[in-house]
């Protein structure tokens, strides 16, 4: 049985459709991120779920039991669910310390302070806090004040852990470094966790499998790996990793760029059954390859060229369309203005 089940939700704010008609199943343990761009209906989805929402239609179901129903007019409120919810804002009481912010909720749901030491402690442990606990808000770094709310959910010891977009705030590197700390404590735990984040990176680098969303609709749900090497279609591509998207002429020899035809053929391989004359052919620009004059490529020039630490950044101009390219900086370097041949070794057809 799923720990999280969404059967037929959806969600209107007047004449626009948040959600629509979302079926989602979540499992125990599971580490499950929402993506997609902003206004997509991730948010909305993670606020039904955590009851700040009701919804139109459909029925939110936890751990078998109906929190939500619009047909059986059942409502469970916020506070009944046994979730913890971690914000993108650090929500940090700056006149309790540390050990005082994470034992608030637990004092008022009335536990007795044995219980709450416990957990408290268990808490800070293991989010790092145990030295700074007698320390306030502002005198820690942002890192700190969010594992302050890490472990305010921690010792909640909640059915599902529900974080909407808690790194936001942070610099670079701290995220980078927190956004592991988080898949941590889920494994260690085993908690159920839903991830709501518009961040690509962040979600494929914590997430056992991730929903992707646009306009209220779910695009795609799988395993990162999957979604980024077999995306459902051309938005999800788009969305997840970086991407070029060629409009293409094709013809009996193959597929030409639309722009510049004579620049030399892309790909020989149509799919089977494919009788449109033109298409949108997508890769990634880790999958085009540098090669010779004479060795097939594609001939292009180079517009711009950005160092970007191990990798070099070319914008390649075929015609009137720009192509990314990025390759190991160890494998040479071409000159802004240079001719190129381009081999594309992998692509992706859809529609014109």
């Amino acid at each position: 049985m799923a720990q999280v089940e969404l059967v037929h939700v959806t969600k209107r704010f007047g004449k626009v459709t948040a959600v629509n008609d979302l079926n989602l199943k979540i499992e125990q343990g599971e580490c499950f991120s929402m993506l997609g761009p902003s206004g997509c209906g991730k948010t909305t989805t993670l606020r039904m779920l955590a009851g700040f929402e009701d919804l139109d239609e459909g029925e939110v179901i936890v751990g078998g039991e109906i929190y939500s129903s619009s047909v059986k007019k059942i409502y469970i409120p916020p506070n009944k669910r046994n979730f913890a919810m971690v914000f993108q804002a650090f929500a940090v009481w700056p006149h309790l310390n540390v050990y005082e912010n994470v034992a608030f909720p637990l004092k008022d749901r009335r536990l007795p302070k044995a219980e709450i030491k416990e957990r408290v402690d268990k808490a800070l442990q293991h989010t790092g806090l145990t030295k700074v606990k007698e320390s306030y808000p502002n005198e820690l770094s942002g890192g700190q004040q969010q594992r302050i709310a890490l472990a305010r959910a921690i010792a909640l010891n909640p059915t599902v852990m529900l974080l909407d977009e808690p790194l936001s705030n942070l610099d670079p590197k701290l995220r980078e470094e927190m956004r592991f700390e988080i898949k941590e404590l889920q494994r260690k735990f085993n908690y159920t966790v839903v991830f709501v984040t518009h961040d690509q990176a962040e979600a494929m680098a914590i997430s056992d499998r991730m929903m992707i969303m646009d306009h209220g609709v779910v695009q795609q749900v799988d395993a990162p790996m999957k979604i980024y090497n077999h995306p459902a279609n051309k938005f999800v591509f788009g969305f997840v990793g970086l991407s070029n998207f060629i409009p293409v002429r094709v013809q009996e020899g193959g597929a030409v760029v639309e722009s510049a035809p004579e620049a030399g053929v892309l790909t020989r391989e149509i799919p089977a059954g494919f009788k449109a004359p033109s298409a949108t052919l997508a890769c990634r620009p880790s999958e085009i390859a540098f090669v010779s004059e004479g060795e097939g490529g594609v001939k292009g020039v180079v517009k711009r060229r950005a160092f970007l630490g191990e990798v070099i950044d070319y914008r390649v101009m075929i015609g009137a369309t720009e192509i990314r390219v990025q390759k190991l900086y160890r494998q040479g370097l071409l000159r802004e203005g240079e001719t190129c041949y381009l081999r594309f070794n992998r692509l992706h057809w859809y529609e014109a």
